[in-house]
């Protein structure tokens, strides 16, 4: 079957659908996230709104809606923490990862009646996801690309200098703790398709590609958005091939892409320094 005759399929053309969104999500705010060298921190958001997703399944609530809640405190509290000089960044970190598997787990084993898939929270589906997780996705895409749009400077300048910027009178408190909320609310909206466990790739693997080849801050996200989708396209149709997990090859995929460049660029450095040491050899 190829990729004509799977468009024919309602829960693939989803799938495509939340794969751009997340990928355009992912692009924007992952960009920071490299940049100010957030990845550990945003590992430790993910684990954590697994404790909302327990707490979610106990109280008979949306599992999504609790886990978004659940990371964002999460997101504010390890912001919080890491400015107390009694307490290390990394510390926090921990506290807040180790606290929401937890949680997470023991509330999961606790919510009445039959104990759910918690492996589709883990390591995600793509191809369950429903038309509002698409529109979620939608909302959290266009909501990321006006802020970024409107704040690209002020967001430019903490990513790459927190003092300066406060040197330049901005209120470097309040945008870190707004693109705290965003990677929290970005990491909750690509469970379905990633799950906990790879999330935080697709919010740093597609970044670390495109930063191979250039430096600029609008270039990264442009062509983080194009080689995520890339790597969603390609994942799903590993998945498809192979008969395995769609989030697990899509992290795969976006690895393989990441490897491949990489070997590419080295290759090509190679090469040019052993044209200009013959030029010079020549002169």
């Amino acid at each position: 079957m190829d990729l004509l005759e799977l468009l024919q399929y309602t829960f693939f053309r989803h799938a495509l659908l939340g794969s751009l969104f997340a990928s355009i999500a992912c692009g924007i705010i992952g960009t920071y996230i490299v940049t100010r060298r957030l990845v550990f921190i945003s590992g430790g958001i993910t684990h954590a709104s697994f404790g909302g997703i327990g707490l979610g399944l106990y109280a008979g609530i949306p599992p999504l809606l609790s886990a978004a809640l659940f990371a964002v405190l999460s997101a504010f509290g390890v912001e919080w923490l890491s400015k107390r000089k009694d307490m290390r960044e990394d510390s926090a970190i921990a506290v807040f990862w180790t606290a929401g598997m937890a949680v997470g787990i023991i509330f999961s084993f606790l919510a009445p009646g039959f104990t759910p898939d918690l492996s589709a929270f883990l390591f995600g589906n793509i191809l369950t996801i429903t038309p509002a997780d698409i529109i979620l996705l939608a909302l959290l895409s266009i909501l990321l690309i006006l802020f970024f749009t409107f704040f690209l400077n002020p967001i430019v300048c903490i990513a790459f200098d927190r003092e300066f910027a406060r040197s330049q009178r901005l209120p470097v408190a309040l945008f870190e703790y707004m693109l705290m909320m965003f990677i929290a609310l970005t990491i909750v909206s690509c469970l379905r398709m990633v799950g906990i466990v790879l999330a935080i790739s697709l919010l740093t693997l597609p970044q670390m590609t495109a930063n191979l080849f250039t430096h600029s801050f609008k270039r990264i996200i442009w062509s983080s958005v194009a080689i995520g989708y890339a790597s969603c396209l390609g994942g799903l149709l590993l998945s498809y091939k192979l008969q395995v997990p769609s989030g697990a090859a899509i992290i795969f995929f976006s690895i393989l892409i990441y490897t491949f460049c990489k070997i590419g660029k080295s290759m090509y450095l190679c090469k040019q320094k052993k044209t200009n040491q013959t030029n010079g050899h020549g002169n």
